[in-house]
């Protein structure tokens, strides 16, 4: 199981981008991999070939339209097949003994 962070923008589209990320955005949502949006990035859960395959799709949508694109990723591996998105923030807030933001 893979969790991977990651960020996909063209840098040639202006200051906004949202119409491109959103575009990325609905690619994921539709692919139904499991994943977590956040404002700087979105988190993806699966395996190593299906979330790669979602960026590599990803990437595929913006090309056509943007002639410079930046992608940031984070991968952590871990074998077996239990998610670990949410199991993460549960453990720190376990140990806080608190629900923390998120």
């Amino acid at each position: 199981m893979v969790l991977v962070e990651f960020s996909m923008f063209p840098t040639d589209k202006g200051e906004s981008v949202s119409p491109y990320v959103s575009q990325v955005i609905d690619l994921i949502d539709k692919s139904r991999i499991t994943y977590q949006l956040t404002p700087m990035g979105t988190i993806l859960e699966g395996s190593w070939d299906d979330v790669f395959g979602v960026i590599t799709t990803c990437f595929k949508i913006l090309e056509p339209q943007c002639n410079r694109i930046y992608s940031s990723i984070k991968v952590d591996f871990r074998k077996g097949d239990k998610s670990r998105m949410k199991s993460k923030i549960e453990k720190i807030e376990s140990l806080l003994q608190k629900e923390v933001k998120h």
